[in-house]
Order: structure tokens, then sequence, then C-alpha cells
């Protein structure tokens, strides 16, 4: 189940290093964020050792509500946010698993967790006392809501914190309809991002300073940044959410086609392109029309739901593919509204490498690719996850446990070895 081989890349005949090889992360994460950060940062060369509790990442069963299977050697749904990664299974409450943890610790460069602050502070694992211990390590944490408030505490996930406190839901629903059903985790992947960002930028100060620092991004946070124009302009009266009949340019909205498929139209520039798109659309009657083709005057009359109606009965004439082609042809911005499976045959998908395909039991599967690349990196490289606990005793070995100290540490407890999913 491999995409491109790991390791150095060989490209005009030099050995090309990842950007971050010899970066150690330690991962003690859960679910999508904080672990897709891991998954990203080991994809550009950084060994990353994800540590989980003994009843293992609730993520591993995921697969049960994305629809998809979940067994040790077919878990997309888990491999999406843990691919690249070995793994270790260790008993936090007992003092011995937290021991083998600190040893990790101590040579990592990155801890990143999206464990609670105040359980971190239960296990010794919060940044101040990491700091004192290790001053070099870069803490990186994700959030629900934030270090600060009445909601630091708690429990976030991304339907909670981002899509709904952090406004999502209710700025990008069509007035009047009910919020938008989005795959599972969309705001999760955003956040990977930003936390891995930031996790460069102090691995990258560091360097400088020969100090660590804190990250930390919440869901809740990162949705408002990527709501930036909604939250700023509403305060000047851009009010959200918008019905797609009433928007102040109708020429910047959505189209259904009469095969049921919607499309985007984005032409802005509304009165230097509303003749064209009425002449391209069929209604040749209405060009020049003086209270329709000028977008300052149109909003005054307050005839926005006229116009886009015209349209919506205009387009609704074509199939998708025809109105693409049309509005193309004539350099207007236009695209199909893609369902995934649309994704799957899209020739710009394969030709960026956009997604990748894994050899899976059964057959190959689709996953999509980090969107980050780096022209020393043509190809990307994957290792898929392993069963709960597959690196226990070798990365134990690493740290110089030896076999009788191993074997004294999996019969207690402590740590645990290989565990299939049930």
């Amino acid at each position: 189940m491999l995409g491109a081989p790991a390791g150095n890349l060989k490209e005009n005949g030099c050995m090309t290093m990842k950007p971050l090889e010899g970066i150690k992360v330690v991962d003690l994460t859960t679910f999508l964020a904080a672990p897709t950060t891991a998954r990203v940062l080991g994809e550009w060369g950084a060994e990353v050792i994800k540590v989980e509790s003994p009843s293992g990442d609730p993520g591993r069963t995921q697969g049960a509500v994305f629809g998809m299977p979940y067994e040790d050697d077919e878990n997309l749904g888990f491999d999406m946010s843990n691919m690249n990664k070995r793994f270790v299974t260790l008993n936090l409450k007992d003092a011995k698993g937290l021991e083998v943890l600190y040893k990790l610790l101590a040579d990592a460069d990155v801890f990143v967790t999206n464990i609670r602050t105040k359980s971190l502070v239960k296990l010794g694992l919060d940044y101040d006392a990491l700091k004192a211990k290790y001053p070099r390590l870069v803490f990186a944490h994700c959030l629900g809501y934030g270090e600060n408030g009445p909601e630091k505490d708690t429990a976030g996930f991304d339907v909670t914190c981002y899509m709904a406190r952090g406004g999502v839901f209710g700025t990008t629903v069509n007035k009047g309809d009910a919020p938008m059903i989005p795959t599972n985790g969309f705001g999760d992947f955003q956040v990977s991002m930003c936390l891995a960002s930031g996790i460069c930028a102090a691995l990258y100060n560091r360097d400088r300073t020969g100090t660590g620092d804190k990250i930390s991004v919440s869901l809740h946070h990162a949705a408002v940044f990527m709501l930036s124009t909604g939250v700023v302009s509403a305060q000047y009266g851009n009010n959200y959410p918008k019905s797609r009949t009433e928007v102040i340019c109708p020429t910047n909205n959505v189209f259904r086609t009469k095969d049921e498929k919607w499309i985007a139209l984005c032409a802005p520039q509304y009165d230097r392109d509303y003749d064209k798109i009425m002449t391209l659309v069929g209604r040749t009657d209405l060009v020049g029309n003086e209270n329709y083709n000028n977008c300052d005057h149109m909003n005054a009359l307050k005839l926005n739901s006229e116009v886009v109606g015209i349209l919506d009965e205009a387009i609704r004439k074509f199939t998708r593919a025809e109105i693409l082609k049309i509005f193309k042809d004539n350099d207007l911005p236009c695209e199909a509204c893609y369902e995934p499976m649309d994704m799957y045959e899209d020739e710009q998908v394969w030709a960026n490498g956009i997604m990748t395909k894994l050899d899976c039991p059964s057959g190959k599967r689709n996953i999509a690719t980090c969107p980050v690349k780096f022209q020393s990196l043509p190809e990307p490289s994957y290792k898929v996850s392993s069963a709960q606990g597959s690196h226990t005793e070798e990365v134990m070995r690493e740290l110089g446990y030896d076999e009788s100290a191993i074997k004294n540490y999996l019969d207690s407890g402590a740590v645990v070895g290989k565990k299939a999913l049930k």
C-alpha cells in the first residue's frame, strides 16, 4: 500500500534531502486536525512517532463514520491523517509508560498534541513542564477554543468549534435553508496546515535563537480567520447569511443546469460583462437593458432577484458541459461544482498530483496529497499506517532498552506491542 518510495529522491544525479529530514516529531494526537499536522511533517521528511494509549486513537475506527472499511490492512480514514508515521503504544497513567515518553521527547524537535491542557498538566506534559526539561523543544498544541476564556477546557471538534462557533455553518448557508452538510474534517484539515506552518516557523527561529517555542492553533480561531471577508464586511452592512437570489452581483453565483448539476460563475465585473453574458445565454433581448446592466443602479432598484431569476431560467436550458464550454470559450471564469466522484476523473487533478492512488486489498484507492509542493521533491512519498503498537518494541530498543526491560514493560502493561483492530 505505497505511493512513491520513501527516502531521499534523486534529481539530476544528485540526492535531494527532504526539507524536514533530520527532524524528530513526537505525536500524541487523536482524530483528525493534529494528527494530520504530523502526517504532513512526515511527508516533508520528518521522523514521526505517534504515541497512542492502550485503547488506541479513536480515529482508527472512524471509517464507520466516514462510510469506509477500517481494517489494519485497509484504513484510509485513518491513513489520511496518519501516513508516514511509526506507532508506539504507551500507558501514560503508568510511571514506566510516562518514562518512555520522556525519553522520546529528550531528543525530539517537535511535540504535537491535541490533548486538553488540564490533562497535560496532570501528566506533566504541559508546555511549562516540558520547556523546563527540553528548552529546544517546539510544543505544538491544537485546541478547540483557544488557551483562554470560559470554553478553554471544553471538548472541541471540527463540527462544534470550527463549523458552528467559528461561523461557517451560519455564514455559508443559503439564507432560509439548513446549514450545509460538509465532509467530515472540513475544518480539521485546514487547521492542520496552519499548525504545520507555525511549527516550521518555530523550527527556523530555533536555529537562530537556540530556544523552542509554543505554537497553538484553535479550530475556533482558524474558522474565523478563513471567513475574514465576511467577518470584516459584516460591520459595514454586508450581512450574512445571504440568499443566492439577493446577492449584490448576480453574476457571482451558482446555477443549476439541465442535467441537475451546479456550476459556479465568477464574473465580478458585472457592468462590463452583463451584455456579454446575456448574449451567451440567449437573452439578447436584455442586452443594454438600463434597469439591469449597471450593478449600482440594479441594486438601488432591488432588481437582484429578477436578474438571478433570468439567469436561472436561461442557464437551466444547458447541460453543465455545454454552459461550461460557452463561458470558458469566452473567457468568463466558470467551473463545475464538482462532487468527489467527479474529481476522480479530473485530468487537472492527476496532472498536478492533487491525488494519488494507493494499492489496497480492495483495489487501487484515491487519497488527497498535501497541497504544498517543493520543486526539489517532484513526487510525494507515502508510508501508510500500520497496526497500533507496531513499532513499540523497535522504538524502545532505539531508546536503549534491552530485551529484558522491554519484556518487563510489556508484561506490566506500561507499554503495548502490536495490537490488531477487533
